[in-house]
């Protein structure tokens, strides 16, 4: 998310201007955006023209509408959000009070103004705008020819780069294509981690694979970064740990992240905070389920004992205004 503009008085009143950059800048623009709010954006309206002899025509133009929000929708399969609300700026195609849906697009900015700001939604735009400040620990789930290089904040993980190359099968007499294709896909991955991650802010960097790619990577990362000098690496070779996990998809990041010798690394890193505060109410639910409560009720139950010890909230119930 790239941050065009900022305008919040110290009432909390004001806008921001942003540009998604990529599709998961979309959950964070939802859950910055609530209903009762002002968006300003680029969007597609279907006006009826009428000529001189009352035939009708339509036709599809680009406007800049500013809308009310009243109903939100996040695909999240496709990560796009649509916005639906009432007209409330004078335009030429569109009344005022008419009823629009907006949807947001990835590299088009959009003006966000709310009435109150609150600290929460102030650090969102931060983290939004430049997760590398916010994100403690970086991971790589990797396999033959695929890596994914992600950064993990406490909220969500961030895809930086992905790597996909065709490596040559080992073969008789052919060994050396296999093996150059392995070096090539190797530095690849190097370089991805080193463009994309802060060392000065991660803590914890995870290499994850099944077989042994993980300890022939980070072998070569290593030769290289002594033949290189890189400092940078050389330096923080204690951040990293190598880890197995299924595959090189990102959906195989869960399995590593519950890997206990994983939660004993991230200890006092942000992201790791949810992963335990979660395995210790599943723990707790197993074992003393008289101290583990879930739903409204029980947990208000718990609350008016002044019981709760911690409370977890998901996002959705966060940014619910009816509760």
């Amino acid at each position: 998310m790239k941050l065009i503009n900022k305008n919040v008085d110290k009432d909390g009143r004001g806008s921001v201007t942003l540009i998604p950059e990529e599709s998961e800048d979309m959950w964070h623009a939802y859950n910055l955006i609530s209903e009762g709010d002002c968006v300003r954006a680029s969007t597609i309206r279907k006006v009826q023209n009428e000529s001189s002899t009352g035939s009708s025509t339509s036709s599809r133009v680009r406007t800049t509408l500013t809308i009310r929000i009243e109903n939100i929708d996040f695909d999240t399969q496709a990560c796009m959000l649509r916005l639906k609300g009432r007209n409330i700026a004078e335009n030429q195609y569109v009344k005022m009070g008419a009823y629009h849906t907006i949807d947001l697009e990835v590299n088009r900015k959009f003006t966000l103004a709310k009435s109150e700001w609150d600290s929460v939604a102030l650090e969102r735009v931060d983290t939004a705008c430049d997760p590398t400040q916010h994100a403690d620990v970086a991971a790589v789930v990797m396999q033959e020819g695929l890596a994914h290089i992600c950064l993990i904040t406490s909220s969500m993980t961030l895809v930086r780069a992905k790597i996909d190359q065709c490596i040559p099968r080992k073969r008789k007499g052919n060994v050396k294509q296999h093996e150059k294709g392995l070096q090539r896909y190797f530095e690849s991955v190097m370089q991805g981690i080193l463009r994309h991650v802060n060392f000065d802010v991660v803590k914890c960097i995870l290499i994850a694979s099944p077989g042994f790619v993980r300890d022939q990577f980070h072998e070569y990362m290593f030769q290289q970064a002594v033949k290189l000098d890189n400092k940078i690496l050389l330096e923080n070779k204690s951040k990293f740990m190598l880890i197995h996990s299924s595959s090189g998809f990102k959906h195989s990041l869960r399995e590593v992240l519950t890997d206990p010798s994983v939660i004993a690394k991230m200890a006092d890193t942000k992201a790791s905070s949810e992963v335990r505060a979660l395995e210790a109410f599943y723990t707790m639910l197993q074992t003393e389920p008289a101290k583990a409560f879930y739903g409204t009720k029980h947990v208000e139950c718990a609350n008016e004992a002044q019981a709760i010890e911690t409370l977890l909230i998901s996002d959705n119930l966060f940014r619910n205004r009816n509760h």
